[in-house]
């Protein structure tokens, strides 16, 4: 009896290994190269159930949608990968491309040169990468004073000090650079219109003068949350309140 039971729980766990998350990655790829969109939409979501969180998979979804011409979730989760991974070309590329098919267009506010040179140097880059590179350049600072410290040749000990104070200095530009980082991706809070068509209020409250009209697909900044309601912020400076089920968090 013991050795039956043992034979079925080998069974049932090569069987669960099997369809593990890279089986079903490959197996959703399978169906996605065969045009079979809806078989990959689903095998792609089991494996998200999983708990998996990868810039691959949220890629493979909002392509996957994006085939299925659902755009709002194709966006949500092209936008998810950039989170992730905010260099992935071929995300940005696409997800220029699903953000065309939305109706609502809106102007951006001009922004300052620190505000462009943060979000094209500073903000692309996550802040885990920027406070490794502070740490590399703390074991260099700590490297060229210890050259220093022990040289017994004054023109080589000129050189360890100054060499040591410029990787100090990049340190700490570095380290700001983590901190910098850090905040924005703690402050941004973006969210995508799912429903086809909402009403945004001036108030959290239904009865609220309609302030203007969202659609599917739509990216907005989450400010506020009250209730069943957040407070929202358009690319052109617009503020309104929309029910929560309406939209999405980009975070989770």
């Amino acid at each position: 009896m013991k050795t039956l039971r043992y034979i079925v729980f080998l069974l049932v766990s090569i069987s669960l290994h099997a369809q593990g998350p890279d089986t079903l990655f490959t197996q959703a790829n399978t169906h996605y190269k065969n045009g079979k969109y809806s078989e990959a939409l689903k095998t792609y979501r089991e494996i998200e159930k999983t708990g998996r969180k990868s810039a691959d998979l949220y890629y493979n979804l909002g392509n996957t949608y994006y085939k299925l011409n659902q755009i709002a979730p194709s966006i949500y989760y092209y936008e998810k990968a950039l989170l992730l991974q905010p260099n992935l070309s071929d995300a940005k590329h696409n997800l220029a491309f699903a953000q065309r098919m939305s109706i609502d267009a809106f102007d951006v506010l001009p922004k300052t040169l620190l505000q462009r040179i943060n979000e094209s140097i500073i903000y692309p880059v996550s802040y885990n990468s920027w406070a490794w590179l502070s740490v590399f350049f703390a074991f260099l600072s700590g490297l060229f004073f210890l050259l220093y410290y022990f040289s017994q040749y004054t023109d080589k000990k000129r050189i360890y000090f100054i060499l040591s104070f410029v990787n100090i200095a990049l340190l700490l530009l570095f380290l700001s650079f983590a901190f910098k980082a850090q905040h924005h991706y703690d402050k941004e809070q973006p969210a995508i219109v799912f429903s086809p068509k909402v009403s945004v209020k001036s108030e959290p409250l239904l009865s609220a003068n309609e302030s203007f009209v969202l659609h599917e697909g739509t990216k907005v900044q989450v400010e506020k949350s009250v209730d069943d309601w957040y407070k929202i912020k358009l690319s052109d400076g617009k503020i309104g309140w929309i029910p929560k089920a309406d939209i999405r968090k980009v975070k989770e």
